[in-house]
């Protein structure tokens, strides 16, 4: 098969490799539709160690079971695989499994390839009505879901929900999305890129700004850089929630002293427990996460390019959506 793979820093080429070999209870999958996430940026500049070259990346996937009693189902693919035994797993806490795996990331590799193989139960069923192109963003909008689920649990019942959300990329989207889906209607997301600040407004009706100021009881940092940390730190209103999604980088940003002071929550989120993905991919399906139609569609041999474009800023799209076999 035909597959785009990342060879050291800043390299990809695409190669022939051997297609998948499903094992018991998992299912071949012609893979449709494959998203670039921030984690497959970090990987291609050399910023991830859990993604050593040479490696197949990407994770956000839809596409066909082929062959099989299920041969021919559409299905968007939930990429965390779970042990389904440990505390985590049997707490429906999935995402916090000590054994668990994601595909892109050793021993499993990634769907920017035309076939993978899933297990069963990473598998949901999209509706015909649906384009795999869209079910393939039940990944990255669950990675939001979550966080947004937990930032509003978190938050005190006398606080309104009034929330910011620091960056426009497509978690940050998909936190405002989810948001307003749960009920959040004052939602800003603060964008510097004025290309995708403009996109955000004029696209996706997205109330965006350049610099967000003010007080906020509910804040989602969608980037996770130092810098974007101080900003959340500062603008979360006293007795507010930030929930960090963005792996940006490490260290520095928080202003521990005003958040101890004003007794303002810090959750750190990482992907999406089963029923979240699940749930997500039930909103997509019914409408209550909008159209969706900010994605930028490119075949997997302009995958190289694609990820150059984004390393440059140059994409608008929040999205770039891979078919490979275009």
């Amino acid at each position: 098969m035909k597959a785009l793979v990342y060879e050291g820093v800043e390299t990809l080429s695409i190669r022939d490799v051997p297609d998948p070999t499903p094992q018991t209870g998992e299912h071949l999958i012609k893979v449709e539709a494959v998203g670039i996430c921030g984690s497959d940026m970090h990987a291609f500049l050399g910023h991830d160690a859990r993604r050593p070259a040479p490696l197949i990346l990407g994770h956000e996937a839809a596409g066909v079971i082929t062959g099989g009693p299920c041969d021919g189902a559409r299905v968007t693919v939930n990429p965390l695989v779970h042990c389904m035994t440990c505390a985590a797993c049997l707490a429906g806490r999935e995402n916090l499994c000590p054994n668990r795996q994601i595909i892109s990331m050793q021993p499993r590799e990634g769907a920017f390839a035309q076939y993978i193989a899933m297990p069963d139960r990473n598998l949901v069923e999209v509706p015909d009505a649906v384009p795999l192109s869209i079910a393939a963003l039940a990944e990255p909008l669950a990675v939001s879901w979550h966080a947004a689920r937990l930032a509003l649990g978190a938050l005190h019942p006398g606080m309104d929900s009034r929330a910011l959300v620091i960056g426009g990329g497509a978690i940050g989207l998909a936190a405002a999305l989810a948001l307003k889906a749960m009920d959040v209607q004052d939602v800003t997301i603060a964008e510097p890129n004025a290309a995708r600040r403009a996109f955000l407004i004029d696209h996706c009706a997205q109330n965006a700004v350049e610099t967000a100021d003010g007080q906020f009881p509910v804040v989602i940092d969608a980037v996770g850089y130092a810098a974007t940390r101080a900003i959340a730190s500062a603008l979360a209103a006293p007795g507010g929630v930030i929930a960090h999604v963005g792996l940006g980088e490490d260290t520095g940003g928080l202003d521990i002293r005003r958040m101890t002071l004003q007794e303002i929550t810090l959750i750190g989120t990482y992907t999406y427990t089963a029923q979240d993905f699940r749930d997500t991919a039930q909103a997509i399906f019914e409408g209550h996460l909008g159209p969706l139609d900010w994605v930028q569609h490119r075949p997997l041999d302009d995958g190289a390019q694609a990820f150059a474009d984004l390393r440059a800023g140059t994409v608008a799209a929040p999205k770039i959506v891979l078919d490979p076999w275009a």
